[in-house]
């Protein structure tokens, strides 16, 4: 399976770090300009730090990228986390950097794509490019940790969010809310 791993300039970068950790697959990382700024500002970390997680990264700015052309497969997009900005980019067919471009490939091409969306409140604006995404076949998830889970610091919520978003691409680890009921 070969994922493309989109980190935009939405607060909550340690989901998209855990999901690079956590994810098994070939994975593709591409980093906007205000992602970097997040990933050192909120994990005092650059991308060369989070690179030996993925098979290569990408400039966000490099439209000539491998991934802005259907022609070169990948089963999943994943953009955690996704802020507004970019959501509202992809909603109205915008394709200015490389993880737009992707997200237009990806719905295009019916691959999946996953918006794990990390803002709150959210406008009437982006309620509707969420749900124009939806309909278009985009997995909209915003960053809600599953407190149902018995999670005793934040990693543990910050993990059980990425498991649930490592489940949606097709990875299962097994296990669920109350799985050993289902025994």
């Amino acid at each position: 399976m070969r994922t493309i791993v989109g980190i935009t300039g939405a607060s909550g970068v340690v989901y998209g770090v855990d999901f690079l950790r956590k994810c098994p697959d070939d994975k593709f990382l591409v980093v906007s300009k205000w992602g970097k700024r997040v990933l050192q500002e909120e994990l005092g970390l650059k991308v060369e730090e989070i690179s030996p997680w993925v098979k290569k990264t990408f400039n966000d700015w490099d439209l000539a990228a491998p991934f802005s052309s259907g022609s070169n497969h990948f089963d999943s997009l994943v953009i955690i986390p996704c802020s507004v900005s970019t959501l509202g980019k992809i909603a109205s067919g915008i394709a200015d950097t490389l993880i737009t471009r992707a997200a237009q490939v990806a719905l295009k091409e019916r691959r999946r794509l996953v918006i794990a969306l990390r803002e709150t409140p959210l406008s009437s604006i982006a309620l509707e490019n969420a749900l124009k995404l939806s309909r278009e076949g985009a997995i909209i998830m915003p960053i809600s940790p599953p407190h149902y889970i018995d999670a005793s610091t934040v990693n543990d919520l910050v993990e059980g969010f990425v498991n649930k978003v490592l489940k949606v691409i097709g990875i299962d680890d097994g296990s669920g809310w109350r799985q050993e009921d289902l025994e």
